[in-house]
């Protein structure tokens, strides 16, 4: 009994096997006649527009920015100590002085009281010596005693009359009158830098100081400019320098190019920098509505050069490859550019006929599949 229930337990498992190899082998031979189809990628051309190179001859008109400066500028200092007085108008931005008008006046009364002093000194040495001058030297007697009798301490020195004789010379010299002289001189001097005066007709462009400010020496009061002379500094390659000449006539616009001003080169630096290998160009101009600071374009006559053609700089690549398209392809080469203007790029060397790209293509590169839609010609 026990023998039976084990040999149909064998054969149970037995079967159980051989039912699921013929599982196995069934759905293989499913799998193999059913093949999955392959996937066609179908090719992408991407739709482009270009235009035709057609070489020509061009002016090359150099463009450059550059901010205008007053010619004529000066930084105002103090040379002495004291208490800043104005005399009418007040040291403010803006505020027009006429040329030889004083526009800042420190207190100079402890000076002026001083140099008084001096002078008064002088003329009593002067005095000492008119008796021994007219009893030695009556000759000259006459010229001093008219010196003298025009001296006045509260006015700057006369000239000291002039010696005749080697005599007089010493005479004069031994009373320490020169000496006493040429040392007032010097604080007359002095006494002028209490008042600062307009160098040129001009306005303030700087007010570091108010009136009652104590002025110390050496400290910087302001600016001051002559807004009628104005000049622009340029910078210009230096393949452009022999172009450029003094005296020629400048076209300056403002950035929108709304107005339009007229300049001179008045300068150009004979040295190239370095870095940039560039020169600097300075252009005057006195048109009426330009002011110290404002930025402006200058455009100057150059060059004419043949068998080049002009596109759009945002079409460059790094400035030296473009894309062209040939045989329903982009291929990217490299250009030789002669000359940037603000927008454009002028090449040179390539072939008439080459079709470039009017306008950039996202995630465009070299080989990339594409039509041409329109050619501009």
């Amino acid at each position: 009994m026990k023998k039976n229930k084990t040999l149909r337990f064998i054969a149970s498992i037995v079967m159980a096997i051989l039912l699921l190899a013929l599982t196995f082998y069934l759905a293989s031979k499913i799998s193999a006649g059913k093949k999955m189809p392959e996937a066609v990628i179908g090719k992408v051309v991407k739709t482009v527009f270009v235009d035709t190179v057609e070489n020509r001859s061009l002016n090359l008109n150099m463009q450059a920015n550059g901010t205008l400066e007053a010619y004529r500028k000066v930084d105002l200092y103090a040379e002495v100590q004291g208490i800043l007085k104005t005399d009418g108008k007040l040291f403010k931005e803006g505020q027009y002085y006429a040329g030889g008008s004083t526009i800042l006046n420190i207190d100079n009364t402890e000076f002026n009281a001083s140099l008084v002093a001096q002078r008064s000194v002088l003329f009593n040495q002067l005095m000492s010596a008119m008796p021994d001058l007219q009893l030695d030297y009556p000759a000259i007697y006459p010229k001093w005693k008219d010196y003298v009798n025009n001296f006045d301490v509260n006015r700057s020195l006369n000239p000291l009359p002039a010696f005749t004789t080697d005599q007089e010379k010493y005479f004069i010299n031994s009373r320490n009158i020169v000496n006493s002289y040429y040392n007032i001189k010097n604080l007359e001097e002095r006494l002028n830098k209490y008042f600062i005066t307009a160098p040129f007709s001009g306005v303030v462009t700087e007010a570091l100081v108010n009136n009652g400010t104590l002025i110390r020496a050496g400290q910087k009061l302001g600016e001051f400019i002559d807004p009628n002379q104005l000049e622009l500094t340029i910078s210009l390659s230096e393949s452009f320098k022999d172009l450029v000449q003094v005296g020629n006539t400048v076209q300056l616009s403002n950035l929108e190019g709304s107005q339009s001003y007229s300049g001179k080169v008045s300068r150009i630096n004979k040295v190239i920098d370095p870095s940039t290998q560039s020169i600097e160009v300075f252009i005057s101009t006195h048109a009426k509505g330009l002011t110290d600071g404002m930025y402006l374009k200058a455009m100057l006559a150059g060059k004419q050069v043949s068998d080049v053609c002009e596109l759009p700089r945002e079409l460059l690549i790094d400035n030296k490859e473009i894309f062209i398209v040939t045989d329903g392809q982009l291929k990217k080469v490299a250009v030789d550019v002669i000359h940037f203007t603000e927008k454009t790029a002028v090449l040179k060397g390539l072939p008439d006929g080459t079709l470039l790209l009017n306008k950039n293509i996202p995630g465009a590169y070299d080989g990339m599949l594409v039509e041409i839609g329109n050619t501009n010609k």
